[in-house]
């Protein structure tokens, strides 16, 4: 079975991918940082198939057709698609400029609606093929100085909910997860005032990505809400 796990340098991104090595799968790694790709794949758990570093600048129209053809190339195929790579813009909705729209609507929306065109046709071919998204929680809820980043999940939840429906009929299963603040560096510069003991774990996100790979049965959840337990509950 092989992976495709963008953002996979650091953060969630990173996590997941240790996770689907310690299941063996061959992993097709993607992020900008070619050298942090690298120590990653040196630091994979034993269990894990092949492993390729694919460096790549998602916000680049080129990468989608790229980055999939690359990983079909030296895998063999595509199962399993997790697009997490990601980028966050904090400030006063006035300051923000087309310039920082266009880039993190590009990483955040764009590439993974093209990542997940060009991944199509070898998903299909796929016995288990999941679409895994890692959106947000201000995909579907709205803070004060995150105007562009929450547009650009919402855009993604958005995406995520059109394009399971029309590949539910292949037989693919395509998961949106939308977690509050996770202990990234991101989310660190985003959110100094939540407390650090208080984040969510990548782990915990990693953990769902294998329930997601490993279960069996007839049912499936669509979406995942994961808040931080400090947070109010079914808020």
């Amino acid at each position: 079975m092989v992976a495709l796990v963008t953002g996979a340098s650091r953060g969630i991104g990173k996590v997941i991918a240790m996770e689907l090595a310690s299941l063996g799968y061959d992993l097709a790694l993607v992020a900008r940082d070619g050298a942090a790709l690298a120590e990653v794949i040196a630091s994979l758990p034993e269990a894990c198939g092949n492993a390729v570093a694919i460096p790549a600048d998602l916000a680049l129209e080129d990468a989608y057709e790229s980055v999939v053809g690359e990983c079909v190339a030296q895998l063999g195929g595509l199962d399993v698609l997790v697009n997490c790579a990601g980028l966050s813009q904090a400030g006063p909705f006035e300051e923000v400029s087309p310039e920082q729209w266009d880039r993190i609507f590009a990483v955040n929306a764009k590439a993974p609606f093209f990542l997940c065109k060009a991944a199509l046709p070898y998903l299909k071919k796929s016995e288990k093929p999941i679409v895994i998204n890692i959106a947000s929680v201000v995909g579907f809820k709205g803070y004060i100085h995150q105007s562009v980043y929450a547009s650009s999940k919402h855009a993604l939840t958005g995406f995520t909910k059109v394009f399971a429906k029309e590949v539910q009929p292949f037989g693919i299963r395509v998961h949106l997860i939308s977690p509050g603040g996770v202990a990234t560096e991101m989310v660190t510069q985003m959110r100094p005032d939540i407390k650090p003991d208080e984040l969510i774990q990548p782990e915990e996100i990693a953990e769902i990505v294998r329930f997601l790979v490993t279960r069996k049965g007839q049912g499936t959840i669509d979406q995942f809400y994961i808040r931080r337990y400090t947070g109010l509950a079914f808020d």
